[in-house]
C-alpha cells in the first residue's frame, strides 16, 4: 500500500505512539486528521506538523463521534487510512478494593467498543476509495496478558479478535486492508506507571514499523519484544503466559 498523499485520521493522535505516527505520514506527505480529548494538547501536537487538522473529539462519547464523522465526510471525502490508536489503561493488582469492573468498563469501551462503533461509521467512506487501509492499535498482552494489567489485555485481545474477522470481511468485498499494530512496552506518558521509561522502545520504532509494514502490506505487525513473545507463544503458551508475568 502507499504511503504518500494518503487522508489519514489518527485517533488519540496529539502524543506517543498516535503522534509519532502522525509525524512520519506528515513527513511522507500526507494529510493528517488527529483527534483526542484535549484541545491544548491538540494544539501542541498540531504546531509541529505541516499538513494537519486537529479536530477535538472523544472516541467514547457517541455525540462526538457523530459530529466527527459527519465532518470526514463533508470535509475529507478522499478519507482512506483509519488509525484506531487511541487507548485507555489501567494497572493495578486484582483484588477485592480494585474497582476492576469499573476499570475494565473503561477500558473496554475505550479500547474496543468505541473502535468498533467509528469503524462502522467510516468503512463506507474508506470503501470509497482505490485504496484503504484500517489499522488497529492492539498490543503485546493481546497474545500473552500480564496479571498487572488483566481487563486491558482483555480489551486488546478483544480487539485482536475483531481485526482478524473484519480483515477477513472486507478481503471478501471490498479493496480495504486491515492491519493491527501490536507494540511491547513503549516509553510514552501512557506507560511511565508500568516503567515505560526504563524498559520501553521508543514510539518512534513503533510508527516506523508501521509504516514499513503498509508498504509491505504486513497486516500483523509484531514490534520489538512482541515478535519474541509471538514466537514463544506458537511453540508454547504456557512459556509465553510465564515470560509476560516473570
Amino acid at each position: 500500500m502507499k504511503t504518500t498523499q494518503n487522508t489519514v485520521l489518527i485517533t488519540g493522535g496529539s502524543a506517543g505512539i498516535g503522534f509519532e505516527i502522525a509525524k512520519l505520514f506528515d513527513q511522507k506527505g500526507n494529510h493528517v486528521i488527529i483527534t483526542g480529548r484535549d484541545e491544548n494538547r491538540l494544539k501542541k501536537a498540531a504546531a509541529q506538523l505541516q499538513n494537519v487538522t486537529a479536530i477535538v473529539s472523544d472516541v467514547t462519547n457517541e455525540a462526538d463521534v457523530n459530529r466527527l464523522v459527519d465532518q470526514l465526510y463533508a470535509d475529507f471525502p478522499n478519507l482512506n487510512i483509519l488509525i484506531n490508536n487511541a487507548g485507555k489503561a489501567f494497572y493495578y493488582q486484582q483484588a477485592a478494593q480494585a474497582n476492576a469492573f469499573e476499570k475494565a468498563g473503561d477500558e473496554m469501551l475505550t479500547n474496543y467498543l468505541s473502535v468498533i462503533r467509528l469503524t462502522e461509521k467510516l468503512v463506507d467512506l474508506l470503501n470509497r476509495q482505490e485504496e484503504a487501509a484500517i489499522v488497529n492499535v492492539t498490543s503485546i498482552v493481546a497474545l500473552a496478558p500480564s496479571h498487572r494489567m488483566a481487563t486491558y489485555g482483555a480489551s486488546k485481545a478483544a480487539l485482536h479478535s475483531y481485526s482478524q474477522s473484519l480483515r477477513i470481511t472486507l478481503e471478501r468485498s471490498s479493496t480495504t486492508k486491515v492491519f493491527e499494530l501490536m507494540p511491547p512496552l513503549v516509553d510514552t506518558d501512557f506507560s511511565q506507571e508500568i516503567g515505560g521509561a526504563t524498559n520501553g522502545i521508543a514510539p518512534s520504532v513503533v510508527a516506523a514499523d508501521l509504516l514499513h509494514a503498509l508498504e509491505n502490506n504486513a497486516y500483523e505487525i509484531h514490534v520489538g519484544l512482541t515478535a519474541q513473545i509471538y514466537e514463544l507463544a506458537r511453540k508454547s503458551p504456557a512459556d509465553a503466559l510465564a515470560a509476560m508475568n516473570a
